[in-house]
């Protein structure tokens, strides 16, 4: 679109990573469709960013419907997307198992993974129809796409078959020109890792507190991932406090 870098689509940017990357985008001159299921932390990501260049777009990712209505409105104010970061996410309370209600796996699925898969598929199709066709998905896998903390099998599993849905995108999206990758991040400093700097179960069962990094950190590389040319594609990276204990024995 003309003015802008690229028109963009960012899940859960009411907050966190989404938030801060959202941001990140406005300052490298992007326009960004803020979707999330409240308005109001939207509204205050609005707020913050570039005036004139968001769209506030209350989202429920694991609605079809919410989710067609999502990209129906970025055609009609922006007119293409460039871009989808799929970062809405949620976890269940932490449980072993054994204990873990059918309900709380059903929403952790329901969002990371269908919400993911939905908000893929939107993207997929409006990128396809566009012209220029094409356009770039990143997808927010988490290091838990590569080992579980424990008693976290809901979300340890969402986030492995992220993967999965990753790799079928960049290899289905070829033809089109739609690029996919996936960003796994590590103990960026948000609302949902405050528990970290009091003490975290860990695999021997052990509580210890945890390093974090800056979330602006992940913004950068998520802006650096979507700045590329679409003939070239970072498909993985891992982005994480350097002393956090996922590495060796920790």
């Amino acid at each position: 679109m003309s003015g802008y870098t690229g028109v963009a689509v960012v899940t859960g940017a009411g907050s966190g990573i989404g938030r801060a990357t959202a941001l990140a985008l406005l300052d490298a001159g992007w326009a960004v469709a803020l979707a999330g299921r409240r308005e109001e932390p939207l509204r205050e990501t609005a707020a913050a960013g570039t005036p004139g260049a968001t769209l506030v777009a209350p989202t429920d990712v694991s609605d079809p419907a919410s989710v067609d209505a999502l990209f129906a409105a970025v055609r009609e104010r922006f007119g293409r997307l460039d871009l989808l970061f799929n970062n809405a996410g949620v976890s269940a309370i932490a449980s072993p198992p054994e204990e873990l209600a059918y309900e709380q796996w059903r929403a952790v699925v329901d969002t990371n993974l269908t919400g993911a898969f939905l908000c893929a598929q939107g993207a997929y199709r409006l990128m396809m129809a566009q012209d220029p066709q094409g356009g770039r998905i990143i997808n927010n896998g988490s290091v838990s796409a590569h080992a579980p903390r424990p008693h976290s099998i809901a979300y340890t599993a969402t986030k492995h078959a992220i993967t999965g849905l990753t790799k079928s995108l960049a290899l289905d999206g070829r033809r089109h020109r739609i690029a996919c990758g996936q960003i796994d991040i590590g103990n960026a400093a948000t609302d949902m890792t405050k528990r970290m700097s009091t003490g975290i179960l860990q695999a021997d069962g052990s509580t210890a507190v945890e390093p974090t990094m800056d979330v602006a950190d992940v913004a950068r590389t998520v802006v650096h991932m979507a700045s590329l040319p679409l003939e070239a594609n970072i498909p993985f990276v891992t982005v994480m406090a350097t002393a956090m204990p996922l590495i060796g024995r920790g």
